[in-house]
This record gives structure tokens, C-alpha cells and sequence, in this order.
């Protein structure tokens, strides 16, 4: 018959579904620790207990060897054999420490180890129970507040339900039932904590596995999950029965199955697509309610798509947000680029203008010669935008195109764009040269008399216009200002040969006469 401690450990391990045998370890330990407490020994200490006595002896062990090195751990063969006449070297004696003098203190002690002891032993029940039941539905009941996180009761133990794991349509009370899915299960230094939650879609899975008998048997299957809590749901399910609707069975008659999962999960919307194993037919389907005109795989390694939708589908293909493209995006795996009709057109226009239009001919580059342009031009390279496209490799495929000479031909190209970029960015300001000779002619009455009489002595002789041209040029020189050029232009435009001669004309036609007669003299 078992004693009454046995009795009290065996109701301890139901409460705690821990083995028996844990917690008499645990009080096995406990002695020992008590008992090495209040002998102060350093001896091997071991510990018994007896289930149908409920007596719990405590002994010290020493091993038995030819010499002894240390006294408190070894015997002599000689001194073991006058306890035990049949012992050999490598044998233990073992010698009773009483236990009924241990005392208060030592039983404290003792409790305070078995407490430990049977709390470390939960905790690894607790953890090797939940860990293996990551992404299962359990039942809870909202126990408390800890900040923004709610405190759970799983029946066994607590779980946390943090902020970011809860809908943002939900509002919880203290005593609220709510079906959860384990998303963790963390060691802690307090124990193992239990993560569980309301927003992963793995809830929307068990939901779905519940209320529809098809997902539970396996005739229909969920292939793919994409959800914002609280905001809306898609759900791909593939049926591996051609007689079976997967959308339908889903849906159930008159949509009660699928309006049932909506309430648990407070009105959130849900989205069934049916799965198909085609990128381009899954994609279509899967940016419903939208209607999507055509989709083209873009790259495939990276996963990229391009969809054309109508102009007046395109707010409805992106969603609130770009909720209804994002979640698309999620569930077929890709990465969807969604563009309109009149955007697509656009920019099909603008890829062919840019084909079309004519680029800068080579010969525009600096340091780059006639052979190294034919050669580039034998390899149909034909403007500086073409060869500025070139990578380094694909220039030294080039017949008679060295390393050195793609080095030059980067130089050039670098240095012909720099310099229209310095031509777009820098202000337009006149030179020095432009306004010294603006000045000079709006100052020195000299200099436009002297320049104006070129163009009113054209009918007259050819000596007056020799002796006003070197006259022009002397008081050019002297000024250093204006260029016979600038002022016959500026003249010109001032003066136009159909209008009447000023008195300014007048005063400097006589000094072009004057001249003259004095070129006649000293003729």
C-alpha cells in the first residue's frame, strides 16, 4: 500500500501532468541538498525514497580503491572489506546519514528545491506540448490586460496575444471566448511563453477547415493564403475532384458556410479564387473583383508581372490602398505591376519615339578616331546614346576594339555627357567681350561716327570709302572696343537704307568729305 506522501506526490502530478517519478526526484534531491546543508560535507551524498514506507534515507557513497586520494569520496579496499567481506576495487559503501536531525531550516531548504524542481518540470511539459501545435485553432478566454497585449487562458496555461497579432476590427473584453491559432511557443527565463493570434492567416485556414467538410476530408484543398486582419482575405482551393466546385463548396449553400467564418472573424471580407497552376489564368482570377485585360510575365527569375486592365478597372484591380493588388501579389508569390490601358499606350509611344529618333553621330566625341568609328559603326553602333548602352564586355567583342581602346571610348563618352550636362545646368549670361562692346557703342560718339559712314558712301567714290574704312580702323584701334563687324550689323539694323539721312548722318558724311579733299592734297 502506498504511504501517504506517494499518495499527495501522485495527486501533485495530475495537477501538474508531470510523471510521479519527476517529482520524487525532485524530493531526492531536495534531502540531499538539505543534508549536505547541515552536515557541511563534501562527501558523495545520495538519497532513497521509499513509496510504500514513505521513509526518505539519506547515505553517503564512497568507491572502493587499492590507495586512497581522497578520504571523502574513496575507501580502502582493507576498510571496505571489514564492512563487506565479497567487495572488490571499483565497489561503492555506502554509510546512513540520519535525516531526523536535520531541523527547520533543512526542511525549508528542501521544500524550496522540490518547488523549483516541479516548476522546471512543468515548464518542459508546457514546451514540448505547444511547440509541436504551432498553427492549431484552440479555444481561449481572454483572462487580462498587460498594456496593449492581451493575457489568455489556454486551460493548462497562459498565452499572450500581442498588439500586432490582434484585428484591427476586434475589441476585447475580460471573459471574451476567442478562437486563436498558436503562432510560437518562446523559451523564457520565467518559462515558456505561448504566442497566439488573431491576425495570421492560418486562423482563416482552420476556419475554413472546419466549416467546410470538403477541406476536413481533403477533396478540396487550400493552396494559398493571403490576409490583412481585419480588412480582407483571398484564398486560392484547388478541388482533386472534377465533379467538386472548390468556390462553391467553400461558399456552401446560399453562402452560409463562408458567412459563418465573416462573424467569427467580425465582418471581414473574403475573397475565394479558384488555384490554377498557370501564372498568367491564377493572376487574372486572382485580382478579382477587377477584370483584367491581359498579363505578361515580365522576368521570370525575379518573379515579375505586368497586368493591363481597362481604364475604369484600374481602381478597382489596385483596391483601398493598394490593398486588392498587394494581397494579389502575396498569393500568386509575384510581383504585379498593374497599369491602365492609356498608360501601357503611352508608354509603348514613348519606346517607339525614342527607337526612332535620331541619335548623336560619333564623330561628336572628342578623342575618339575615324578607324575606331568605322569599326563602331561596322558593328552597328551608330550614335553616342547606342555606345553609351554598351557595357565593357560587349565593346570588346568588337573586332580591332582593344581593352585600352574601350577605356578611351568610356573616357569620351563620360566626358561628352558631363559636358551636356554642365551646357543644361549652367545660366546664360553674356560674355565680357558682348557687353564692353555694347558699352562702348551706346558711349563713344567717336566710334559711331566713324562707323556708320560704310554704309552711307557706298555710292560715292572709292577713295572716300578707303580713307573712312582707315579711318574707321584708327579710331577702332584707339577705342579698342567694337569690331568693324559688330558696328556695320548694329548700323544696319539701326539705319535702314529706305529712311531719311539724320543730322547725326549729316555731320559724319562731312567729315568723310573732309578726308577726302585731304587725301587729294596730299596726293
Amino acid at each position: 500500500m502506498a504511504s501517504l506522501l506517494y499518495q499527495t506526490i501522485e495527486q501533485i502530478s495530475r495537477e501538474k501532468h508531470i510523471e510521479p517519478e519527476i517529482i520524487v526526484a525532485a524530493i531526492e534531491d531536495a534531502m540531499v541538498v538539505a543534508a549536505r546543508k547541515y552536515y557541511r560535507t563534501e562527501e558523495d551524498l545520495r538519497s532513497k525514497f521509499n513509496a510504500e514506507s514513505g521513509q526518505i534515507d539519506v547515505f553517503s557513497v564512497h568507491t572502493v580503491v587499492e590507495e586512497v586520494a581522497d578520504p571523502l569520496r574513496e575507501i580502502s579496499l582493507a576498510d571496505a572489506r571489514k564492512q563487506n567481506p565479497s567487495i572488490e576495487v571499483g565497489g561503492e559503501v555506502t554509510a546512513v546519514k540520519p535525516t531526523d536531525v536535520l531541523g527547520r531550516i533543512a526542511a525549508q531548504t528542501a521544500k524550496q528545491v522540490i518547488l523549483q524542481k516541479v516548476r522546471e518540470a512543468e515548464r518542459d511539459t508546457i514546451y514540448n506540448e505547444f511547440h509541436t501545435r504551432v498553427g492549431e485553432l484552440i479555444n481561449s478566454v481572454v483572462k487580462r490586460m498587460e498594456g496593449p497585449d492581451l493575457i489568455v487562458d489556454l486551460g493548462r496555461t497562459e498565452a499572450r496575444l500581442p498588439k500586432r497579432e490582434q484585428s484591427r476590427l476586434e475589441a476585447y473584453n475580460v471573459g471574451d471566448r476567442l478562437r486563436v491559432t498558436i503562432r510560437a511557443v518562446e523559451r523564457a527565463a520565467k518559462g515558456p511563453q505561448v504566442i497566439v493570434s488573431r491576425a495570421d492567416p492560418a486562423l482563416v485556414q482552420r476556419l475554413f477547415e472546419m466549416e467546410v467538410p470538403e477541406i476536413y476530408d481533403g477533396t478540396v484543398q487550400i493552396r494559398a493564403v493571403a490576409r490583412e486582419a481585419g480588412e480582407r482575405t483571398k484564398i486560392g482551393v484547388e478541388s482533386r475532384d472534377k465533379d467538386v466546385d472548390p468556390v462553391g463548396a467553400c461558399v456552401g449553400m446560399k453562402g452560409m458556410r463562408v458567412q459563418s467564418i465573416i462573424r467569427e472573424l467580425r465582418g471581414e471580407k473574403i475573397d475565394i479564387i479558384p488555384w490554377s497552376e498557370e501564372t498568367i489564368a491564377f493572376a487574372q482570377k486572382a485580382l478579382s473583383p477587377a477584370k483584367v485585360t491581359r498579363v505578361q510575365i515580365i522576368d521570370a527569375e525575379e518573379k515579375r508581372l505586368e497586368v493591363i486592365v481597362e481604364d475604369t478597372q484600374l481602381s478597382l484591380a489596385i483596391g483601398k490602398k493598394g490593398q486588392n493588388v498587394r494581397l494579389a501579389s502575396k498569393l500568386i508569390g509575384w510581383n504585379v505591376d498593374i497599369k491602365s490601358e492609356e498608360e501601357k499606350r503611352r508608354e509603348i509611344e514613348a519606346q517607339m519615339a525614342a527607337l526612332t529618333a535620331p541619335g548623336t553621330p560619333l564623330t561628336e566625341l572628342a578623342g575618339v578616331g575615324p578607324k575606331t568609328i568605322e569599326k563602331l559603326e561596322a558593328a552597328g553602333i551608330t550614335s553616342v546614346e547606342k555606345l553609351a548602352d554598351m557595357t565593357p564586355e560587349q565593346l570588346v567583342e568588337i573586332p580591332g576594339i582593344g581593352e585600352k581602346m574601350v577605356e578611351k571610348i568610356h573616357q569620351s563618352v563620360a566626358a561628352y555627357f558631363e559636358a551636356l550636362e554642365s551646357q543644361a545646368t549652367a545660366p546664360i549670361e553674356p560674355s565680357t567681350e558682348d557687353e564692353a562692346a555694347a558699352e562702348s557703342v551706346a558711349t563713344d560718339p567717336e566710334a559711331t561716327e566713324t562707323t556708320e559712314p560704310t554704309e552711307l558712301t557706298e555710292a560715292g567714290s572709292t577713295e572716300a570709302s578707303e580713307a573712312s574704312s582707315s579711318e574707321a580702323s584708327a579710331s577702332e584701334a584707339s577705342s579698342g572696343d567694337v569690331l568693324p563687324g559688330e558696328a556695320e550689323t548694329a548700323s544696319a539694323e539701326e539705319t535702314p537704307e529706305d529712311e531719311e539721312t539724320t543730322p547725326e548722318d549729316k555731320s559724319a558724311a562731312a567729315v568723310v568729305d573732309e578726308s577726302a579733299e585731304k587725301q587729294e592734297k596730299s596726293e
